[in-house]
């Protein structure tokens, strides 16, 4: 009797599990769908896109610029360790573009912006919830979806592709740093390897990556502040499973899209 009981448990707990999973799942997309079915409805507030616009993107060009600088300066250095085991050495310029544009250019802007942005927008909409502030915004006849969830979607849809697109510009510098200066590479013919190997699908695929990775990232900020638990324990943990949430989304999101495209 104990065995069953113990297996009639385990399946319970998955049961469980996947029945939460697919709720979690379902009001993801209906707060999603809510949102951006705003977008065709009146009024708009241009001022508030513009000011998520510069807080998702120009404030966090820092932090992407440096992330993409310092890998691809380090992917030049490993690329030049492997290769020069078989002698292929002067694949460095083609593979850094390649990596940075196609895969880590967009990855790594995901990742860092939601680490920035999406705990951000959680705590601010967690603490706009447990202070009623979205209630007041209710009974003062204004849409918190609109006024609130709508705007930072678009910001991070729209601010992310060109964070991305610097980045990877930036990324390929840091590569074309070290391969010049370190490894003995021409710069002249380092830049033509370059753009020879690279490809308009190539910054497509980067960009359209981007707008994914920054629609998720600021999904999962605005979900998770917004369905906030009351008190300062729920708001932490809010601004957590936004991050949680919005990395692990990026990373299979990512992967599905590298599937598709290559």
């Amino acid at each position: 009797m104990l065995p069953l009981r113990l297996a009639y448990g385990f399946l319970v707990s998955i049961g469980r599990s996947t029945l939460g999973l697919l709720g979690a799942a379902g009001r993801l997309t209906i707060f999603a769908l809510h949102a951006v079915s705003q977008l065709v409805r009146p009024p708009f507030y241009p001022g508030e896109l513009g000011r998520q616009l510069l807080r998702i993107g120009y404030f966090s060009l820092p932090v992407v610029g440096l992330t993409t600088l310092f890998t691809g300066a380090a992917l030049a250095l490993q690329i030049w360790s492997g290769g020069d085991r078989f002698n292929a050495g002067s694949v460095v310029p083609s593979i850094v573009a390649i990596g940075i544009v196609r895969e880590l250019g967009p990855v790594l802007a995901g990742l860092m912006v939601a680490g920035r942005v999406s705990s951000s927008i959680a705590a601010e909409l967690g603490t706009m919830r447990v202070t009623e502030q979205i209630d007041a915004l209710t009974t003062l006849s204004t849409d918190p979806m609109k006024y609130l969830v709508l705007p930072r979607l678009l910001a991070g849809t729209l601010a992310l592709p060109a964070l991305v697109a610097v980045g990877n510009a930036i990324g390929i510098f840091g590569g074309y740093l070290v391969g010049t200066t370190r490894l003995g590479f021409d710069p002249g013919s380092y830049i033509k390897n370059t753009i020879d190997f690279l490809t308009a699908s190539d910054v497509t695929t980067s960009l359209v990556k981007a707008t994914v990775f920054g629609f998720l990232l600021a999904l999962m900020g605005c979900y998770n502040g917004y369905n906030s638990a009351r008190g300062a324990q729920g708001v932490g943990e809010a601004t957590t499973n936004a991050v949680v949430s919005a990395s692990i989304l990026i990373l299979a999101a990512n992967y599905l899209l590298t599937e598709a495209f290559f």
